[in-house]
């Protein structure tokens, strides 16, 4: 096993062991102290910590120049951890994420919803995806690619972006679905070979809405699906990244730039213009 991949899968077993044990604990008396079961949490943290120095370390030995690509969207979009601000710009190097940013619309796509609903402290809990903005919008091949994976099988489900969602999924759902792999992380996803070991991963579409195949060859600017609201998602965005290889749990993250955008900072209000919504 690569020093890449043993922290993660080690969290996660570690994570997975916690969980089975507080569900033993619902029917069974430990036959050991009970604030044992907390000790699997505690070695997750430290592997987790230990993960992070060596990714940051190998970050540090081959420092990568970042690829210039077209933006994946057009209109008017604003980012959320973005690597402008933070490396890794997710708080972890997993799924080779390093480098990724989060962007939503704030109105001006062309779709139905006019302006994004704020963040609500306590109500309303949750929203239907389809009052955002960035729901169903065009979202585009950052250059010249070969498709290499796509899955557009996950439900959008409804918004966290509320104070008791957004701790529902950092506590419980955001575990369990790191716990279920990438596919559930991501939700419905595609992965583009733009070469020279350079590969582009979108995540969290509107299911049913891809419209490449693995196989495909696309043209920059090209529409492949739309933006939805399908795995750990708080609200419909638009998860971009570009990584060293197409499976997002080997992947180590490359930094881009958007061509006449650059890498938005968080709370960067942007527009984007491009060829959006020209099909293959």
């Amino acid at each position: 096993m690569s020093a890449r991949r043993w922290p993660g899968l080690l969290t996660r077993v570690l994570l997975l062991t916690f969980f089975a044990l507080v569900v033993i604990g619902l029917f069974v008396e430990y036959p050991f102290p009970s604030w044992l079961v907390f000790l699997p949490v505690v070695l997750a943290w430290a592997t987790g910590a230990v993960g992070g120095r060596l990714a940051d370390r190998d970050l540090k030995a081959a420092p990568r120049e970042p690829v210039e690509v077209l933006p994946p969207v057009a209109g008017r979009w604003s980012a959320l951890n973005s690597p402008s601000d933070r490396v890794p710009s997710h708080g972890l190097h997993t799924f080779g994420q390093t480098w990724a940013i989060d962007i939503v619309a704030e109105g001006g796509t062309g779709t139905a919803a006019a302006e994004r609903p704020r963040f609500a402290w306590l109500w309303p809990l949750a929203r239907r995806p389809q009052v955002f903005p960035a729901f169903g919008a065009p979202v585009v091949a950052v250059a010249d690619a070969t498709v290499v994976t796509t899955d557009d099988s996950q439900r959008d489900h409804l918004t966290r972006n509320s104070l008791p969602g957004l701790a529902y999924l950092l506590l419980a759902e955001g575990e369990l679905r790191g716990l279920a792999g990438a596919h559930r992380v991501f939700g419905n996803r595609i992965v583009l070979d733009l070469g020279d070991g350079t590969y582009a991963a979108y995540a969290h579409l509107q299911n049913g809405s891809i419209e490449v195949r693995a196989g495909d060859t696309v043209r920059a600017g090209q529409r492949l699906a739309r933006c939805g609201n399908s795995g750990n998602s708080t609200e419909p965005h638009v998860h971009f990244q570009l990584m060293d290889r197409p499976e997002l749990e080997r992947a180590r993250g490359i930094p881009f730039s958007w061509r006449g955008i650059g890498v938005p900072a968080n709370g960067e209000v942007f527009m984007a213009e491009g060829a959006v919504g020209r099909a293959g």
